[in-house]
């Protein structure tokens, strides 16, 4: 691929930001939690629609996929995740979100606090380029809109859904991530660039009573911060030194009243690991370490322990990322085109490429102000000041955010296709 085809591509793309930027604010401003992102996918059907796109709707859920067959060659997707978080926005932009959701029967706020409004964008503006230049590259296009990301694995969903089925197989998946770190500039990583992850929902039984009469109870209270204690060992005392993971306890609820003990407690607990075997062994030994103090507790019956979703880790193909960095170093310039480390967060997009039985790249995309992240970096005050994804105070910048994202999509695809014939 030479340069004279993406600034070709390309060239459209100033003329198009402000319309991008009305689309980034209205989907920020309007966020949908995971499996409920309908306005979200309406409006991505009809783009897709209008750019001449033949669009399948409803594809495991919300999620919606594009077909542009453009003659003779390979056939690359390119993925977009949609949904939002149960978070209160507290950015202070003007275009916040106040919107709200149901997430597990509660009324919860929702923001898009993952930069899941930006991936929607980038591939809404890059398949409007690629559509409207089709004699710049022979192939087909394969846009995937994909619903619950966030731990509702969206991805598994489309394809248990047929989606190869209904639209075909592709012969290259890419992906990419807004982050935080200078705008403009591009990470890639061979092999192993995100965690896996594990969900658990754990409930430990009691017999609950009168807070004035323990002695006729078994306390899940007690029985749950014993646990929590306990868990807390397994990475410092079963993980070796050379490997790592993640184990966190963020949610637990047990009562309702000072002067009751209850019945029942509930746990929520998630796990991350480099490595699919580490996570198999965390995972064993937090059913043997809960198990355990049940019976020690004398417990009434076993806790009953619930996975609520699994994402192996993301493994870029090799040969693809070092051939994919290379056109990214001729596009943004090697100071812009940097080595990603390895993020314990973790993603469904692999779930494309292990399924279609193709190589995959996931890359990530800076979404700050170059000059603030580099700054915090050189004092030590990154972790304080310049809030990550998740947070309430997640907030990219536009500019050129939307326009690195859109670049390096088309890039990346420009890269696989044939030439025009």
């Amino acid at each position: 691929m030479t340069n004279d085809l993406p600034r070709r591509v390309l060239a459209p793309l100033e003329a198009a930001l402000p319309d991008l930027e009305a689309l980034y604010k209205d989907l920020h401003q309007h966020p949908e939690l995971a499996f409920a992102e309908k306005r979200t996918a309406a409006e991505a059907a009809r783009r897709l629609t209008g750019d001449g796109f033949e669009v399948h709707t409803g594809i495991g859920g919300t999620g919606v996929v594009g077909v542009l067959r453009n003659g003779e060659g390979p056939t690359v997707l390119l993925r977009a995740d949609m949904d939002a978080l149960p978070i209160e926005e507290q950015t202070g932009l003007p275009y916040a979100s106040t919107a709200r959701g149901v997430d597990d029967g509660n009324d919860v706020p929702v923001m898009r606090a993952c930069g899941h409004d930006m991936h929607v964008t980038w591939l809404s503006g890059a398949a409007r380029l690629l559509a409207a230049d089709r004699g710049a590259w022979s192939g087909t296009l394969l846009v995937v809109f994909q619903p619950a990301e966030e731990g509702k694995s969206g991805a598994k969903a489309m394809v248990d859904d047929g989606l190869f089925d209904r639209v075909g197989r592709p012969d290259v998946a890419f992906g990419q991530h807004v982050s935080a770190a200078p705008a403009g500039w591009v990470f890639t990583r061979p092999g192993v660039i995100m965690a896996a992850s594990e969900t658990l929902r754990i409930t430990l039984h009691g017999r609950g009573g009168h807070g004035s009469r323990p002695e006729s109870t078994v306390d899940p209270v007690v029985l749950a911060a014993s646990v929590v204690q306990k868990l807390q060992t397994v990475v410092s005392r079963e993980i070796a030194a050379t490997e790592s993971a993640v184990l966190t306890v963020g949610s637990l609820h047990a009562g309702t009243a000072p002067n009751v003990i209850a019945d029942n407690a509930v746990l929520e607990i998630s796990t991350r690991a480099f490595d699919d075997e580490v996570m198999k062994r965390v995972h064993a030994a937090i059913e043997r370490i809960v198990n355990a103090e049940a019976v020690a507790a004398g417990a009434p019956k076993p806790p009953t322990i619930e996975l609520l979703g699994a994402y192996s880790v993301t493994d870029n193909d090799e040969a693809a990322t070092a051939a994919l960095t290379e056109v990214f170093r001729e596009h943004f310039g090697a100071e812009a085109t940097l080595p990603a480390p390895q993020v314990t967060g973790s993603e469904d997009f692999g779930e494309f490429g292990r399924a279609a039985g193709v190589p995959s790249v996931f890359w990530l995309v800076g979404g700050y102000d170059r000059d603030e992240v580099l700054a915090a970096l050189n004092e030590g005050r990154f972790e304080r000041d310049v809030p990550s994804n998740h947070s309430p105070r997640f907030a990219p910048i536009l500019h050129p955010t939307l326009r690195a994202g859109v670049e390096s999509l088309v890039v990346a695809a420009l890269s696989r296709f044939d030439p025009p014939r």
